[in-house]
């Protein structure tokens, strides 16, 4: 993964909402690049969308949930999440990793997508998509779905 990450290109994006997907029970994290020019639904868990969804909106819960207890171990260990990175896309599942830096050193751990982004907002790092992604996800079928959803709902939780 880490020699696939240095050969492409990546958009930033921010995660603009969380829904539930009617038809399963999972939900669907969008991300946006920061022109709005490009969408990338996820679909995720129940928990994964709901551990996202609260970090999007600062809601702290009674005990730490494993993306806190992940982000607070980091901090104490004096380690950065310097960004994510969703990079690519194999049979319908989305890869990605997480970059940490320690002592001047930058160490990749392979992650779902979903952990992924909930650390990053948790811990407020960059979120990247490859552009090789970005191009998989082009096709006829999910982009006339996406012209269905009223992505200005989710404006108020752009992150």
């Amino acid at each position: 993964m880490e020699h696939l990450e240095h050969s492409q290109e990546f958009v930033r994006v921010t995660v603009h909402g969380v829904l539930a997907d009617p038809n399963t029970e999972t939900q669907i994290v969008i991300l946006r690049d920061e022109k709005n020019a490009e969408v990338l639904p996820i679909w995720v868990g129940t928990a994964e969308g709901n551990a996202i969804r609260l970090a999007m909106e600062g809601i702290m819960t009674p005990r730490p949930m494993t993306h806190d207890l992940i982000r607070s171990v980091a901090e104490h260990l004096n380690i950065k999440v310097s960004r994510v990175v969703v990079s690519e896309v194999r049979s319908n599942t989305y890869y990605a990793s997480i970059h940490l830096v320690s002592r001047e050193s930058e160490r990749i751990v392979d992650s779902r997508p979903s952990d992924a982004i909930a650390l990053a907002l948790r811990t407020n790092a960059p979120i990247y998509v490859s552009s090789d992604v970005l191009k998989q996800r082009s096709g006829g079928k999910l982009d006339a779905w996406l012209e269905k959803l009223d992505l200005k709902q989710f404006g108020k939780h752009e992150v």
